[in-house]
């Protein structure tokens, strides 16, 4: 095989390059410009949701969304340990605890039985991972809270258009963080959004975003803030992504149909599941296969990689870092070890993924997986 497949690229049209540059022209390339607005808008409406806010990355929009809702020092906040390492790393910025617990088998995404076992009277918020493209059970997680009065965060980084029994994610909590960093399912580069239909929340995350500045006294600051704004260059990048949103979403799930043709019949090897009651953007292929370990998976990955196909081991227990306290998580501790993920983006072929699935099978005979 000549042809390399990276695990993600981003896919960027005249369209991107035309609002790009349009912004460049205009002068209004910080953090003020049309692009900004109409971005704001236009996602916060693709997302069934009252508001939305931009910022510079994902990892500093769940910061902002905790500081805003007051998440504090002696606070604990309930996170799944099979995430990016952003998502307890945020609750850490705040002075607050994060406090991991275990996932759902079949989803990988937060297990509600273990968030009821893990609330005590510190307890202040739950951030359920959409991961991988596939929503947390959402109504499961909205009871434990509405009963314990705490908030809810969806980390939806991973999961632009994904649904829960027929609603968009990032409106189903107090509110939503994505981000658009270059291997979402669209991108501003960098960049991030909050979306609420808490016009209060809203309002208070608006201003803290730009160093708290007094609305009534300009360079007057009431309070402690932050500069976690996007750029009009980077909206205006977004905001043509965003036009594009239900092509790039259709195509993933296509092109998990095409992996589904090429490896689902394979034995002891499981590809993303999708619950009755949800709709997944499959984010990234996930390849979960039985008897892998951390060592062995090293070698697959390199087989693949020498074969012209990228790869890239599951997110690692947050628990298992060093500077956080290990959590007794039995899934996320077998589901972490034994999977990769395999390239998914919008201009892979039928082809392509054709060719992907025959290096892989080839490689899993060699070694003897699966």
């Amino acid at each position: 095989m000549t042809k390399f497949f990276p695990i993600s690229q981003p896919s960027i049209t005249e369209r991107e390059i035309g609002y790009v540059s349009d912004a460049v022209r205009s002068g209004w390339v910080s953090s003020l410009g049309k692009y900004i607005e109409q971005f704001e808008t236009g996602f916060a409406r693709y997302c069934g949701a009252a508001h939305a806010l931009a910022t510079s990355n994902g990892t500093t929009a769940l910061h902002l969304a905790l500081a805003t809702l007051g998440i504090k020092a002696n606070d604990e906040v309930i996170v799944p340990n099979f995430s990016f390492v952003a998502t307890a790393n945020a609750v850490v910025y705040t002075g607050a605890t994060p406090v991991l617990v275990d996932v759902d088998e079949r989803t990988y995404c937060i297990d509600p039985a273990s968030v009821s076992s893990a609330i005590t009277s510190r307890t202040r918020a739950i951030i359920p991972v959409h991961i991988y493209g596939h929503p947390a059970d959402m109504d499961a997680i909205r009871e434990l809270a509405a009963r314990h009065r705490m908030f809810v965060i969806e980390d939806a980084a991973e999961a632009h258009g994904a649904e829960c029994r027929g609603r968009r994610v990032g409106a189903l909590g107090d509110c939503g963080v994505f981000s658009f960093y270059g291997n979402k399912i669209i991108t501003s580069g960098e960049g991030g959004m909050i979306t609420t239909n808490d016009k209060e929340l809203y309002v208070k995350a608006r201003y803290l975003r730009d160093h708290a500045m007094s609305p009534a006294r300009r360079y007057w600051h009431t309070e402690l803030g932050y500069n976690y704004r996007m750029t009009n260059l980077q909206a205006a990048l977004g905001l043509a992504q965003l036009e594009r949103i239900d092509e790039m979403v259709a195509h993933r799930r296509r092109v998990m149909e095409w992996y589904r043709q090429g490896l689902g019949e394979r034995p002891n090897l499981r590809l993303n599941i999708e619950e009755p009651w949800a709709k997944s953007v499959f984010w990234m292929v996930c390849v979960s296969i039985e008897g892998m370990t951390d060592q062995s998976r090293e070698g697959f990955m390199a087989a693949l990689r020498a074969a012209g196909v990228d790869s890239r081991p599951y997110f690692y227990p947050i628990g298992d870092m060093p500077m956080y306290a290990r959590a007794d998580t039995a899934v996320t501790q077998r589901i972490s070890q034994a999977g990769v993920n395999l390239p998914s983006y919008f201009d892979l072929t039928e082809n392509d993924v054709s060719q992907i699935c025959a290096v892989v099978r080839g490689v899993l005979d060699e070694m003897r997986f699966a």
